[in-house]
């Protein structure tokens, strides 16, 4: 039976807000951050915050573990301790093996040095020897795919270049532990797929990989096992699908969601649901029947280009559908108002579950993001289809003192 690369016994971490910790501080600082308190009279105990409570986590040598959970969930901070950069207020935590971390990076780089000065000084950072990045800087040079732009200064690289650069120096390492914490974000689809290859790699060669990343599919590709992490404490842990289904499950709120006003907001959803051709809220549907989408939006100020778009995932937080409104040629909703959207989704669901986030916005900005603010299922089997496919969506919008009488009677009317 194989060892554990990482355990985590009882493992807590206490945080106080408003305070500075003298770990990190010169005496200069600490003395004005109490200067400070004392200036805004600040003689209350600060309020403690535990980011991990009670966590117990066992990670056997060679095994990729996923961790999921909301912001704020604890996934960060259990990064940190596992990484031996914080201590747990309560428990312990144990590794065995050399620690490699990707929680933020391209940390160290200095912009009037060149991508390959930058090479060596990441590495040095990280704990490499400049004779392990010397053996390794051709594979680190081509993964990044700046074979041309090694001799320029980082400074006039893209943020991708620079992103794409610090992922491959720290990649690379040798450690026996690798800690990823959503650096999947950088760079294009294609360097994307390479990360999660790398990643795949190191698994294969027997090194353990925790894993944080909002990306459920990449999880569910790279991890057999994961771990859900809510307010600090271990929701769930087990297989990866079953794990990412009850996440999903969790994160959805059902069938019609009405949402507080703030007169503050330019623009904002305030009612929202899932209807059939009826208008009548369902929480699921046969095949062969297509859900709408319906959004009460209250627009306050004049916004140009303002647009509305519906997103769809499955259970297992895949993206499927980003259908924005002006893209299927209706136009924006510029004059002050309220309206209700509506979006027949395209006939193209196969049977599952699926979440739907709503995002008001323009091209320059977001204005308002709901992520996966309703739920349902399409049921039944893939053969039972008997329409041709449709890969269109429908929308429709009005003033709600206008036209659109279905999808306001779903959003209750002008209240909506």
């Amino acid at each position: 039976m194989g060892r554990n690369a990482i355990e985590l016994e009882a493992v807590s971490k206490r945080y106080r807000l408003g305070e500075h910790h003298g770990q990190g501080l010169d005496l200069r600082d600490a003395l004005a951050a109490l200067a400070a308190r004392v200036r805004r009279g600040e003689r209350r105990r600060a309020e403690e915050i535990w980011s991990l409570r009670g966590v117990d986590l066992e990670v056997p040598e060679g095994t990729a573990l996923g961790v999921v959970g909301r912001n704020g969930a604890g996934k960060s901070t259990l990064l940190r301790v596992v990484n031996h950069i914080t201590a747990p207020t309560e428990g312990v935590c144990r590794t065995r093996g050399r620690i490699g971390s990707l929680l933020e990076v391209g940390t160290g780089f200095h912009k009037e040095l060149t991508g390959l000065e930058n090479t060596y000084l990441n590495g040095a950072i990280l704990g490499m020897t400049k004779a392990e990045v010397s053996a390794r800087l051709d594979e680190i040079v081509a993964f990044a795919g700046l074979e041309g732009f090694m001799d320029t200064p980082v400074k006039r690289y893209s943020s991708g270049m620079y992103l794409r650069l610090g992922f491959s120096v720290a990649a690379h390492m040798e450690a026996d532990i690798l800690l990823v914490d959503e650096v999947l974000a950088v760079g294009d689809a294609e360097f994307q797929r390479r990360c999660l290859g790398k990643m795949g790699e190191v698994e294969r060669s027997g090194r353990t990989v925790l894993f944080v990343s909002h990306d459920q599919h990449a999880i569910a590709r790279l991890c057999e096992t994961s771990v859900w992490l809510d307010r600090g404490q271990v929701r769930m842990a087990g297989p990866t699908e079953a794990v990412l289904r009850a996440y999903h499950a969790s994160d959805a709120h059902g069938t019609v969601v009405q949402l507080p006003e703030d007169a503050r907001t330019p623009a904002q959803v305030v009612k929202t649901s899932v209807v059939d051709e009826s208008y009548q809220p369902r929480d699921s549907f046969p095949l062969d029947e297509v859900p709408r989408i319906a959004v009460g939006l209250v627009v306050r100020e004049r916004i140009p280009g303002l647009d509305v778009a519906v997103l769809v995932s499955n259970a297992r937080g895949v993206a499927l559908l980003d259908l924005a409104m002006t893209d299927a040629g209706r136009p924006s909703l510029d004059v002050p108002g309220r309206y209700v959207v509506e979006c027949r989704l395209p006939h193209l669901l196969v049977p599952d579950e699926y979440r739907v986030s709503i995002w008001v916005g323009t091209q320059y900005e977001t204005v308002e993001m709901h992520e996966g603010v309703l739920s349902f299922l399409v049921e039944g089997e893939e053969r039972d289809r008997r329409r041709a496919v449709r890969a269109e969506a429908g929308w429709r919008a009005a003033r709600v003192d206008d036209h659109l009488r279905g999808s306001a009677r779903a959003l209750g009317g002008s209240s909506a």
